[in-house]
């Protein structure tokens, strides 16, 4: 009798998962890196005028680090919904939550036009954007590894991973033709707004591709067996404090090291060093090719040697890369290049492992809260006010304070993650 639902339920073929699971995330990301992109280059003057051109920008990422303080609430909500109801009715949930504010994004009156209205209508849909990640990421990774065969959970797991870069090589791809089309004054009174109401063509091409599929056979068995748990979050914190406290910490340097390389980077090269956006988005965009490349390299490793073992090891380079801040941003547009390139690689190679590794530890009647959960939470203490830290640092210290920063957190998330494997051994291989 257990196996009838399994004998109605139609099977997810593997390339119609892995396109869910990655189409899903890269909406997400996409959505999130138009609005970082926007935060340094348009924000500033659009809803924080009247004010010093650093005091504006460290206003305008403020409101970029609300988001994610919004995400364990997102988390937390479509966790419970996720680990009770289903992984797939909560992805659609989660990507339209994301999308209806990305959308209304670009459709906010300026400062200008209604006043302190406006960078608070401004932080509401920042916070609408939050709590939509808070529940796709874990989602889109389960999605991937509970349809994983044995010895792939990596491999699988990587798909949602390459939404990250993905992502952001459309958003960033998108400001830089905006920027190169049309005139600085265009592009502040209505071509930023492009990006965030062209995504609804993306969300919709999201949630067609998620209501094709069927639930994970994981939790299909976890319905069988009766082992849903009636408040998830309540086990969680009750039975798994270990496993929520490690994977939150193991992911600190890879949150850190990504909103350096982005938010930090481009708003200190266009402020402090006075370069033009035009010349530095085009060398943030290779960059991104080699996190992309990273990715898929470092989660064949990772089926092969170890989850923790391969991130303990690109923690290590990440912070041997913090020594390296200060010359590589002493070296003009070249040194930027290697700085863009080395830094986005390290980047790839602790983001594709990271996202089975955080799923490894929980049960899967409470995985999708565990996972969503240490995820978000990593990314409250490693990136919330990573740009506003760094920025504070470099502007006080110089850009070498800012690689101290990296290599402090790099030393948490290594210590974290030699926790993790004594926590939840990895399964031989």
């Amino acid at each position: 009798m257990n196996d009838t639902p399994h004998a109605v339920l139609p099977k997810n073929s593997t390339g119609r998962v892995l396109f869910a699971s990655l189409i899903g995330t890269t909406i997400e990301f996409f959505d999130f890196y138009i609005y970082a992109t926007a935060a340094v280059l348009v924000f500033p003057v659009l809803f924080f005028p009247g004010e010093d051109p650093g005091t504006a920008l460290l206003s305008s990422f403020a409101t970029f680090s609300i988001a994610f303080f919004a995400r364990p609430i997102g988390a937390l909500a479509f966790g419970h919904f996720g680990d009770r109801v289903g992984r797939k009715a909560t992805l659609v949930a989660a990507l339209m939550t994301m999308g209806l504010s990305t959308v209304a994004i670009g459709l906010l009156p300026t400062h200008q036009q209604v006043g302190l209205l406006a960078p608070m209508l401004l932080a509401l849909c920042r916070f609408g954007q939050g709590l939509g990640l808070g529940g796709e990421w874990g989602g889109a990774v389960l999605l991937a590894t509970e349809n994983a065969p044995p010895g792939k959970k990596a491999w699988f797991g990587m798909f949602p991973q390459l939404g990250a870069p993905i992502g952001f090589i459309l958003s960033t791809t998108s400001f830089i033709i905006l920027t190169s089309t049309m005139s600085e004054s265009a592009f502040e009174s209505w071509g930023w707004r492009i990006p965030f109401l062209a995504s609804a063509i993306l969300v919709f091409v999201g949630l067609w591709v998620r209501l094709k599929i069927s639930e994970t056979p994981e939790f299909q068995k976890a319905i069988d067996r009766d082992e849903r748990v009636k408040a998830p979050a309540v086990t969680l914190f009750a039975h798994h404090k270990a496993a929520l406290v490690l994977g939150t910490f193991s992911g600190v340097t890879t949150f850190t090291l990504f909103y350096l390389m982005t938010v930090f980077a481009l708003g200190w090269a266009t402020t402090g060093m006075g370069l033009a956006r035009a010349d530095v988005l085009p060398i943030q965009l290779i960059g991104v090719l080699f996190f992309a490349a990273c990715i898929p390299v470092t989660a064949l490793l990772a089926d092969r040697y170890g989850q923790v073992k391969v991130l303990i090891w690109s923690s290590v380079g990440i912070g041997l890369f913090g020594f390296l801040f200060a010359p590589l941003f002493g070296g003009g547009l070249t040194g930027l290049l290697i700085f863009f390139a080395l830094g986005f690689a390290l980047m790839g190679c602790t983001y594709g492992p990271i996202g089975a590794a955080m799923a490894r530890p929980f049960p899967t009647a409470v995985r999708y809260t565990g996972a969503s959960m240490a995820f978000n939470l990593a990314g409250i203490l490693g990136a919330s006010l990573a740009p506003y830290i760094a920025l504070k640092l470099a502007e006080r210290f110089g850009p070498g304070a800012v690689g101290g920063y990296l290599v402090i957190s790099a030393l948490v998330s290594i210590v974290a993650l030699w926790g993790m494997g004594r926590v939840a051994p990895e399964e031989k291989r």
